[in-house]
């Protein structure tokens, strides 16, 4: 009996949980690709950067994923796949041009990392080939989504609250606006030029 009682408090303790996170979708219009949503920063919240560090590939000399988001405080690895050698930088992170950065250039099979400490969108380019590019966008939260190239995104496991959600599209203006999270909840957003 007792055993039953502690079996039953702990699934009711695990759907209580469960119930407190929720999604966020919608869709992202007015521009074409993929587009960044993100929950903005969350006063008072910290959010440990993850171990794993995403890679950003050279590859049929094309930056391979053009659009990629990652949580502050995350490394990148920047690898080059191609027989040419390829160079990474930046020229502002967030529009700030003091935060510009060269890694240099390398060759096949070898990469370089970086720990991107400041929030906002990374123009990544290639001084070697100067028709690639690609944008690195960090957020401030871990909960971020990069849309399929419909502007359709869904973020998942967002605790219930209330929150400032931003969208982010190459060459648009970003667009934010309040949403309250209680299980699922919707958002789109129309960006222009």
């Amino acid at each position: 009996m007792k055993r039953n009682v502690l079996v039953l408090l702990a699934v009711v303790t695990g759907l209580t949980l469960a119930a407190k996170a929720g999604t966020i979708s919608g869709q992202v219009s007015g521009v074409t690709g993929q587009s960044v949503v993100y929950v903005d920063t969350i006063s008072g919240k910290t959010f440990p950067a993850p171990t794993q560090p995403p890679v950003i590939d050279q590859k049929g000399l094309v930056f391979q994923p053009h659009v990629m988001a990652v949580q502050i405080g995350t490394t990148v690895d920047f690898l080059n796949s191609d027989s040419v050698a390829h160079n990474v930088f930046w020229t502002s992170i967030g529009g700030n041009k003091k935060l510009a950065h060269n890694l240099g250039t390398w060759p096949k099979g070898e990469k370089k990392s970086f720990k991107f400490d400041t929030p906002g969108a990374v123009p990544v380019l290639c001084n070697v080939h100067p028709e690639m590019s690609a944008y690195l966008v960090v957020v401030p939260t871990p909960y971020f989504a990069t849309s399929d190239q419909t502007g359709n995104y869904k973020i998942e496991n967002v605790p219930d609250g209330s929150y400032t959600v931003t969208a982010w599209h190459e060459g648009a203006k970003n667009q934010s606006k309040p949403v309250t999270v209680s299980g699922d909840s919707k958002a789109d957003f129309t960006l222009s030029k």
